[in-house]
C-alpha cells in the first residue's frame, strides 16, 4: 500500500522539505505524504529512534528520506542542523516547522519554568528553525514555510502556556511573510482543531477522560484525523498556494467558531473524515468507542 494522496505524485520531485516533529503524529503523516509525492525528506526531532523508525517506513513505500536529531531550542543546534542539510542535499525548498510540545495545566499552577519551556518549545525554536532555513538557503533560491499552531482563537484554557506560543507563531507566521516576501518566500499555518493523532495517548487523568467527548463540541460532530491536517500542509507547500502567503488554515470543523449561546444540534448525517494515510493508527484513548 501507499500514501492515497489527493495530489498529483511528482508533485514534489526533486525538491528537499524539512519536517521538524517527524517522528510521530502529523509530523510523521505529513513525512510520508511528502515522500509519496517525489520529496526527499529530511526528518528532525530529539529522538532518534522514532525518526529512524519512519525513515524507515518511508523507505519501504518507496520513498527517500533522512533525519537528523536536533533540539530546535538550541539556537547553535538549529544553525549546525541547516547548514548540514544544506552541505548534503543543497537548497531546502519547503519546511514543515511542527515540532512542539505542551501539558495540561491551569495557568494558576504552571511555573516559570514550565511556561518559558513550553513558549521555547512552541515558539522560539519554530522561530530559530525558519530563520536559519530564511538566511542560509530561502533568502537565495525561495521556497515555502508552513507553521504549526493549534485552535487558540478564544483562549485556551488549561493550556495557557500553549495558547501564547502559538498565539505568537501566528503573528510571527504574518509578520515573516511581509518581510521575506521580497526573495519568493510564502510563509503560512494551520491550526488544528481536536485530531485523532498518537499526541492523545499522552495525556492522563482528566484531561484524557475529556477526549472521547470532544466530537461532541464539534459542528461537523467528528474529530479531524492527521490526513486532513497534511493535505492543508502539502497545499499551502505546493505552486497552487503559490500567492498565498501570511494567511492561517484552521481545521477544526468550525469547533473555534460560535459560542455556547447557539447550542449545536445532534448529529444527523456527520462528515466523511478523510484518511489517505495507509499507516495511520487510532489513539488508545479513542479506541473504547469503536
Amino acid at each position: 500500500m501507499a500514501f492515497d494522496s489527493i495530489f498529483k505524485a511528482d508533485l514534489f520531485q526533486g525538491q528537499t522539505v524539512v519536517v521538524t516533529g517527524g517522528g510521530s503524529g502529523i509530523g510523521r503523516c505529513t513525512a510520508h505524504e511528502l515522500a509519496a509525492l517525489g520529496a526527499h525528506v529530511i526528518l528532525v526531532g530529539r529522538k532518534a529512534q522514532k525518526l529512524q523508525n519512519v525513515a524507515i517506513e518511508i523507505a519501504e513505500d518507496g520513498g527517500t528520506a533522512d533525519w537528523q536529531v536536533c533540539d530546535i531550542r538550541d539556537e547553535e543546534a538549529v544553525k549546525a542542523l541547516v547548514k548540514h542539510i544544506i552541505h548534503t542535499h543543497g537548497p531546502i525548498h519547503g519546511l514543515v516547522n511542527n515540532a512542539g510540545g505542551q501539558y495540561p495545566s491551569p495557568l494558576a499552577a504552571i511555573n516559570q519554568k514550565g511556561f518559558e519551556t513550553v513558549l521555547r518549545t512552541n515558539l522560539v525554536g519554530g522561530f530559530l528553525v525558519a530563520r536559519e532555513v530564511f538566511n542560509q538557503s530561502m533568502s537565495k533560491h525561495g521556497g515555502a514555510i508552513v507553521n504549526m499552531l493549534a485552535d487558540m482563537w478564544g483562549g485556551m484554557p488549561g493550556m495557557g502556556h500553549s495558547g501564547a506560543a502559538r498565539a505568537g507563531m501566528d503573528n510571527f507566521t504574518k509578520t515573516a511573510a511581509f518581510e521575506w516576501g521580497y526573495a519568493g518566500v510564502r510563509v503560512n499555518a494551520v491550526a488544528p482543531g481536536w485530531i485523532a493523532s498518537s499526541g492523545m495517548d499522552t495525556y492522563e487523568g482528566a484531561f484524557k477522560a475529556v477526549i472521547p467527548t470532544l466530537r461532541e463540541h464539534v459542528p461537523l460532530k467528528r474529530i479531524g484525523t492527521e490526513s486532513e491536517v497534511s493535505a492543508a500542509i502539502v497545499f499551502l507547500l505546493s505552486p497552487a498556494a503559490a500567492f498565498i502567503s501570511g494567511s492561517t488554515l484552521r481545521i477544526d470543523g468550525a469547533a473555534s467558531l460560535g459560542s455556547r449561546a447557539w447550542p449545536l444540534h445532534k448529529a444527523q448525517s456527520p462528515s466523511e473524515p478523510f484518511n489517505g494515510f495507509h499507516r495511520a493508527y487510532l489513539p488508545d484513548v479513542l479506541k473504547a468507542e469503536q
